[in-house]
């Protein structure tokens, strides 16, 4: 940066790092100033969103998510990471809508499927959320939060037996 104060991506670079750290407001600054050079800078709006979410700022999270995919698509982990900002700001339904865009671009991510199935828990549509669980369950059969996500989902629709087998797993 010193010598190039234009190069983007030594700022989003610097902004990871900061990521890393726990300075979101830092990281935020250089995922800006990456942007500021370069207005196309995708991973820099995702980065930024990311911080943001962290920082609880959900609606600016969600408009960086917003304009990453407007420059990319196809990445799916934009749409996963916006449909949890929309998920803790208490869209339950626009989440699961970006986390059905994240699955069609990738069937095979489990971190779709698992945020999918919190948002339908928590729209209380149990049975779709355990049918969720099951999906992230079937691609990662370790994902111990699945199970136990599961089990609480089956109590809540009295499946106690179901509920203890998972929590047991």
């Amino acid at each position: 940066i010193e010598i190039n104060p234009q190069y983007a991506d030594a700022y989003y670079n610097r902004g990871l790092a900061k990521d890393q750290l726990g300075d979101y407001q830092g990281a935020i600054a250089d995922y800006s100033k990456a942007i500021a050079i370069n207005p196309q800078y995708a991973g820099a709006y995702h980065g930024r969103g990311l911080a943001k979410d962290q920082l609880g700022d959900y609606q600016g999270a969600i408009a960086d998510y917003g304009k990453t995919v407007s420059i990319d698509s196809q990445d799916y982990k934009a749409y996963s990471n916006r449909g949890i900002s929309k998920r803790r700001s208490g869209d339950y339904q626009g989440a699961i809508a970006d986390y059905n865009q994240a699955i069609a671009l990738n069937p095979q991510g489990v971190d779709a499927y698992f945020n999918r199935a919190i948002a339908k828990q928590g729209s209380k549509d149990y049975q779709g959320a355990i049918a969720d669980y099951n999906k992230a369950i079937a691609i990662n059969p370790q994902d111990a939060p699945a199970y136990f996500l599961r089990g609480t989902a089956k109590q809540l629709i009295g499946d106690y037996q179901g509920a203890i087998d998972d929590y047991n797993k």
